[in-house]
C-alpha cells in the first residue's frame, strides 16, 4: 500500500502545500495502488490534483484525455510553473506545429515528461496510438468525463472510443474525473469506460458560500446586469450566453457601458479566444461574456459571480459553471435569467437531432425548467439532482430561502400521487403518470386502458401548479425516484412505501416565483432581485390606487394605463420627473407625458415624508441596432407595408416582431395595424378580441388565448392587443 508520508512529502516538494483537501489523500494513494479510480468532485474541490501528484511520484508519463486545447494549456502551464524542467508536462495536440510535436515526443521517450495531455481525437489518430504504444504509460486519467455520457451536460461522441484506444495501447490504471454527474452519468461514465468495480470517491456538492437567484428574463435584462456589475466595481465575473451572436452583442453593449469585458466562444480564432481568457486570469478586463466553451479548468479562484443571460441545456451544465464562482470560499453570486421562451428555443433547436437525443434533451430542459420555476430552497433542489441530501430545512443562501414562500398541506394529496406510481408500476415516465391523475386521456392511455384505471382523474381537482409543486417535493424529500436505466420512469422507494402504510402531514410550498407572470409577462417583468415584485410594497399599493383613478376617469382596465411590472420598478427607482418616469421600460415618451406627472408628483411627495435617498439610476447605453428596428417598423406600418414582409426584411420571425410592436404599443407610441389587421380577421371578430381586453381587469394574454384560442390563433389575439394597446393606452 501506499505510504502517506512518502504522499505527503512529495506534496510539500512538488507543490508546497503541507495538507491535502477532501479526500484527496485516499484518491491518490488508491491510484498509485494500482486501482482505477471514480471521482466525482465540484468545481474548486481540487481534483487536477488527484492525478497531477501520483504521476510525479512514479516512473513513466500519465495521459491525460481532456477536452479543449485552452484547458490542456492552462494545466501545463500550472505544472510548469512547479518544475525547473518546462518538459515535465507537454500537451499534444493539432495547435502544434511538426517541429513542437516531434520534441514533445522526444520528451516523453526520454522519460523527462510525466503528464502529456491530449485530446480524444488526437488520441485516436493512428500515428499517436503507434508512438504512444512504445510509451511508458503510468496511469490514464479522463479529466471531463462528464462528456462520455449522452445524460451529460457536454456529450462528446469521441470520449466514446477512449476504451477501445487504450485497450491498444494498454491496459493501465484509470481514474475517471468530473465535477458534475447524476447516478445516471456516473453510472455511463464507469460502463463505457469499462471500470464499473473502480473505487468511488464523492465530494459534496454543496458550495454553501455561493447564493443562487432565478430572475425573470425581461426587455430590460441588460440594464439588471449593467446594475448588477456596477455596483461590484473591480469584481470578476462571468456572463454566459447560449450563441454567439448573443455573446457578441452583449460584449459590445458592456464595452459603451463602461465596463471591461471581452467575448470568448468557439467561433473565434484559437489566438484570440486565448488572449481574452489571459486578459481576464491576470485581471486585464473584469468580466468575460462567453458560451460555455470557456470556463472548464481555469484557474482563477476570486470570481465573484456569474450570471447565465440565458437559462443552461441542462442543471448539470447550471451547477458546474456556477461553481466557478467563489472557489477560494468567498463570496459568489449565480443569477440566472429565466423564460420560458428560452426554454422553447433550446427546444426547436433540437429538432434535426435523433429522437432518443430529442428525448433526452427534452428530460434535461424539463428538469432546468423545474428548477427555475420551483419556490423550495434552490440548494436542496440542485443536491438533490446529484443524488445528495440536504436536510436543513432552508440554506438562507438562495433567493427562496431569503424570500419564503408559505406552505400548504398536501398529505392527501401525497397519498394519492404514491398510490398511483404503485399501482401503475415503474413503467411510466411522470408526464404520463400525471395525465393519469388529472384525468387527461390520450391515445396511449387509451391503448393501455389506463382511462378505465382506479387511480384515473383522482387527483382532477388540482391545478397544474400545485401539482407540479407536490411531485417535485415528493422526489426532493425522497418518496420517488426516476430509474437510472431507464431515466424517466418513476417507482416509489422504500421511504414512500412506508409513508403510503402510515401517512403523515406532508407540508408543501405551493406556488412559484413566476406565478403572477404568463409567458409574455414573464418576458416583460421587472424582475426585481426576489423575483419580480416590488421593492417598496407601500408605494406599490399607493400607485396601484393612482393608477385606478386615472383607469375610472377613462373608463378603461387599469393595466391599459401603466402595466404591473412597470409600478415594481417605479417602487425601485423612485422617479420624481417625466424624463426619469420614460427611461423605464414600459413607459416611453407619449405614455410618460400622457400619465406621467399624477405619479410622479405621488412619489415625490413619498420620497421627502420618507425621507428616501434614491439610487442613481443608470442610464443604459445600447447598440443602436435595437433603436433602428423600433424606427424601421413604426415607419413600415406607417407605409402600409405588409407585416411579413416587414419582418422578413429585419431577419425577424414573425413572433419577435410581435414582440417589439407589443413593447412599442405598451411604451406609449401610437401605431395603426388596422390595414393588416383588416385583410386578416373580420371587423366583428376584431370587435370580439377587443371586448375581451376592455372586460378584464388584467392584462391576461394567456386568458385570452385560452377563451379565445379555439376560434382564433396567438398571433391574431396578440395583434388585436396591439391595436387595443394603442388605441386605448396611448
Amino acid at each position: 500500500m501506499a505510504d502517506d508520508l512518502l504522499i505527503r512529502a512529495a506534496l510539500k516538494e512538488h507543490f508546497g502545500f503541507e495538507n491535502f483537501k477532501g479526500n484527496q489523500l485516499e484518491i491518490i494513494s488508491s491510484l498509485l495502488d494500482g486501482k482505477d479510480i471514480f471521482v466525482l468532485m465540484p468545481t474548486g474541490g481540487g481534483k487536477s490534483l488527484c492525478y497531477q501528484l501520483p504521476a510525479l511520484m512514479q516512473e513513466g508519463t500519465a495521459i491525460v484525455i481532456s477536452p479543449l486545447i485552452a484547458l490542456m494549456k492552462n494545466q501545463v502551464d500550472l505544472i510548469r510553473h512547479y518544475s525547473e524542467d518546462s518538459g515535465i508536462a507537454h500537451f499534444l495536440n493539432s495547435s502544434l506545429g511538426k517541429s513542437a510535436a516531434e520534441q514533445v515526443k522526444a520528451d516523453v521517450i526520454s522519460g523527462k515528461t510525466k503528464l502529456l495531455y491530449v485530446a480524444p481525437e488526437s488520441l485516436t489518430k493512428e500515428s499517436n496510438v503507434e508512438f504512444l504504444k512504445n510509451c511508458k504509460i503510468s496511469f490514464y486519467a479522463i479529466d471531463e468525463a462528464h462528456c462520455i455520457s449522452e445524460w451529460g451536460h457536454d456529450f462528446r461522441p469521441e470520449y466514446r472510443r477512449i476504451k477501445s484506444i487504450i485497450k491498444k495501447l494498454g491496459r493501465r490504471p484509470m481514474i475517471a474525473l468530473t465535477a458534475t454527474a447524476t447516478p445516471k452519468v456516473q453510472h455511463d461514465i464507469q460502463k463505457n469506460l469499462g471500470i464499473i468495480k473502480a473505487s468511488v470517491f464523492k465530494s459534496s456538492f454543496n458550495r454553501e458560500n455561493l447564493y443562487y437567484e432565478v430572475r425573470p428574463k425581461t426587455k430590460d435584462v441588460d440594464r439588471e446586469v449593467i446594475r448588477f456589475i456596477k455596483n461590484r466595481p473591480g469584481k470578476s465575473g462571468i456572463i454566459y450566453c447560449l450563441s454567439r451572436k448573443k455573446v457578441e452583442e452583449l460584449t459590445e453593449i458592456l464595452l459603451i457601458n463602461n465596463i471591461r469585458a471581452k467575448a470568448y466562444h468557439a467561433g473565434m480564432d484559437a489566438a484570440t479566444r486565448a488572449a481574452n481568457q489571459d486578459d481576464f486570469l491576470l485581471e486585464k478586463v473584469d468580466v468575460i461574456v462567453a458560451t460555455i466553451a470557456f470556463g472548464m479548468g481555469i484557474d482563477k479562484p476570486d470570481v465573484r459571480y456569474v450570471i447565465h443571460y440565458d437559462i443552461p441545456k441542462s442543471l448539470e451544465g447550471y451547477y458546474q459553471e456556477t461553481g466557478r464562482a467563489g472557489r477560494d470560499g468567498g463570496e459568489g453570486y449565480c443569477i440566472a435569467f429565466y423564460s420560458y421562451k428560452d426554454l422553447q428555443k433550446l427546444d426547436k433547436l433540437m429538432q434535426g437531432k435523433s429522437p432518443s437525443e430529442q428525448e433526452i434533451g427534452r428530460q434535461l430542459l424539463a428538469e432546468t425548467a423545474a428548477y427555475a420555476e420551483s419556490s423550495v430552497c434552490r440548494r436542496k433542489v440542485l443536491l438533490n439532482y446529484f443524488g445528495e441530501k440536504y436536510e436543513e430545512e432552508s440554506c438562507g443562501n438562495c433567493d427562496n430561502c431569503r424570500n419564503p414562500k408559505v406552505k400548504v398541506e398536501a398529505g392527501d394529496e401525497l397519498v394519492e400521487l404514491l398510490k398511483a406510481v404503485s399501482m401503475l408500476g415503474d413503467k411510466y415516465k411522470i408526464d404520463y403518470i400525471r395525465n393519469i391523475i388529472m384525468g387527461k386521456s390520450s391515445e396511449e392511455i387509451r391503448l393501455n386502458r389506463h382511462d378505465r384505471h382506479l387511480m384515473f382523474g383522482c387527483l382532477n381537482d388540482l391545478d397544474d401548479r400545485f401539482l407540479d409543486a407536490l411531485i417535485q417535493q415528493a422526489v426532493i424529500s425522497g418518496y420517488m425516484n426516476h430509474d437510472m436505466e431507464e431515466y424517466g420512469n418513476f417507482y416509489l422507494t422504500p421511504q414512500g412505501v412506508e409513508f403510503l402504510k402510515k401517512p403523515e402531514s406532508f407540508k408543501i410550498v405551493e406556488s412559484s416565483p413566476f406565478e403572477d407572470m404568463d409567458d409574455e409577462v414573464t418576458s416583460r417583468a421587472s424582475g426585481a432581485a426576489n423575483g419580480g415584485g416590488a421593492a417598496d410594497e407601500v408605494l406599490y399599493s399607493i400607485l396601484k390606487d393612482v393608477r385606478k383613478s386615472i383607469a375610472r376617469r377613462l373608463n378603461v382596465p387599469p393595466y391599459v394605463i401603466i402595466q404591473d411590472p412597470v409600478l415594481a420598478s417605479m417602487t425601485t427607482t423612485y422617479p420624481v420627473n417625466i424624463e426619469e418616469l420614460s427611461n423605464i421600460s414600459g413607459v416611453g415618451q407619449g405614455k410618460a407625458r400622457k400619465f406621467g406627472k399624477e405619479f410622479i408628483d405621488v412619489i415625490a411627495k413619498y420620497v421627502e415624508e420618507n425621507e428616501i435617498i434614491r439610487p442613481s439610476e443608470i442610464k443604459v447605453r445600447t447598440v443602436a441596432d435595437r433603436s433602428k428596428t423600433k424606427v424601421y417598423l413604426i415607419q413600415g406600418i406607417d407605409r402600409k407595408i405588409d407585416l411579413e414582409e416587414l419582418a422578413d426584411g429585419k431577419g425577424l420571425e414573425f413572433d419577435e416582431m410581435l414582440s417589439e410592436l407589443e413593447t412599442i404599443a405598451e411604451e406609449g407610441t401610437r401605431i395603426n395595424i388596422d390595414y393588416y389587421l383588416d385583410e386578416i380577421l373580420e371587423d366583428d371578430c376584431q370587435e370580439e378580441i377587443m371586448d375581451y381586453f376592455r372586460e378584464t381587469e388584467e392584462d391576461d394574454l394567456e386568458g385570452a388565448i385560452q377563451e379565445l384560442g379555439d376560434e382564433y390563433t396567438e398571433d391574431e389575439i396578440r395583434l388585436v392587443r396591439v391595436k387595443f394597446l394603442s388605441a386605448w393606452g396611448n
